[in-house]
């Protein structure tokens, strides 16, 4: 299978996800402005036409976006890792917390606070209300290892978007003792230190290739 990815976007959820399950992929990385695939020079948009990532090619074709219905893909489709749940209210459980994390954390309170276009009084918005989220997520971890009895792919979302923190300074995990020792358990993991560590190296060329384009 293909992942179509940009370094440190929430792509790398799937990365984390594909690494627990040691499944065998191709990464094809996109330059978020370009929307080039690096590793061949191609439109990315061809492939999807919104230029998002995550973008995944199934081994049979079939090409899905959107991380919620990828990470699911891919916990289905390698069931051993355990990543996944069963069917019942755990797979509802598993819902939520994907749900929750794209619509209350990634697309309500970060991108606003990622996005430089941004007016501050749009940022101000965000933060007096999208907060709250962390606080909610703060009381429920509390005795948690994991956003489930287990590891999952949900978690593998939430430590990618709590990675975001690096860069919206108004966000300071201090404030989320909780959240904080999370991500810092979980970014201890075998998986999660394999796909950050190769990432930020990604990342950090994106930058530099950005700056001597300039």
């Amino acid at each position: 299978m293909d992942l179509y990815f940009s370094p440190l976007a929430c792509s790398m959820a799937t990365r984390i996800a594909l690494y627990e399950a040691g499944a065998n992929a191709n990464y094809l990385e996109v330059d978020p402005k370009t929307k080039v695939v690096q590793n061949d020079g191609s439109d990315f948009r061809s492939v999807n036409p919104l230029g998002l990532v995550p973008t995944l090619r199934t081994d049979d074709g079939a090409v899905l976006t959107e991380n919620a219905a990828i990470l699911q893909y891919v916990a289905d489709r390698f069931p051993t890792a355990g990543i996944a749940t069963d069917p019942g209210i755990e797979r509802s459980r598993l819902h939520q917390w994907l749900c929750f994390i794209g619509t209350e954390l990634h697309k309500g309170l970060f991108v606003p606070l990622l996005d430089r276009k941004a007016p501050p009084e749009v940022k101000t918005y965000t933060l007096g209300k999208g907060l709250s989220r962390l606080d909610y997520l703060e009381n429920y971890l509390r005795g948690r290892d994991y956003l489930l009895d287990h590891f999952s792919v949900a978690d593998a979302y939430l430590v990618t978007v709590i990675n975001w923190t690096m860069a919206t300074p108004p966000v300071e995990l201090a404030k989320w003792p909780t959240v904080k020792t999370y991500y810092e358990r979980l970014r201890a993991r075998p998986s999660v230190a394999k796909a950050l560590a190769e990432e930020f190296e990604l990342y950090k060329a994106e930058i530099a290739r950005h700056k001597a384009a300039a």
